[in-house]
């Protein structure tokens, strides 16, 4: 059994891998390249209303419960 074992471990290990030719790895043109920008621009361009959105809206429930915390006492 052990034999067996080793033998299938070692024909295995004997067979390369079948991976992707890295000859090629970037084939793409600056259109692509303008593409993926443009669409990160938007992503960005929307992201920094959200942020400020919640900074405003943390610190508005920040001072609330200040003034509410002074109510109290």
């Amino acid at each position: 059994m052990k034999a067996i074992i080793t033998t299938l471990s070692l024909i295995l290990f004997a067979v390369p891998a079948f991976a992707v030719d890295t000859t090629q790895t970037y084939n793409s043109g600056i259109l692509v390249l303008l593409f993926v920008g443009f669409c990160a621009l938007l992503i960005i361009a929307q992201l920094v209303p959200a942020v400020l959105t919640l900074f405003g809206m943390t610190k508005a429930a920040v001072q609330g419960s200040r003034k509410t915390a002074s109510a109290k006492n």
